[in-house]
């Protein structure tokens, strides 16, 4: 997913998307350590990357509203 398209989620929607991400991931790695072939070598270092995305999205909106209030 983009950058742009993330940043216009709300801090529920990023949590949500996190868990989902998150549930990839670990299918994927399971896929690898039975040892079977995953479809892209690059997902599990991509999931990885959004993952983080997400994260740091979310932070800063948390950051936002922290500063709105006060």
């Amino acid at each position: 997913m983009k950058q742009k398209d993330l940043k216009k989620l709300t801090i529920k929607e990023l949590n949500e998307k996190l868990m989902e991400l998150e549930n990839q991931l670990i299918k994927e790695r399971a896929q690898v350590a039975r040892g079977t072939q995953t479809k892209n070598p690059m997902i599990i270092k991509n999931l990885r990357k959004t993952i983080a995305r997400v994260m740091q999205l979310g932070s800063q909106q948390k950051n936002k509203e922290v500063v709105h209030k006060a």
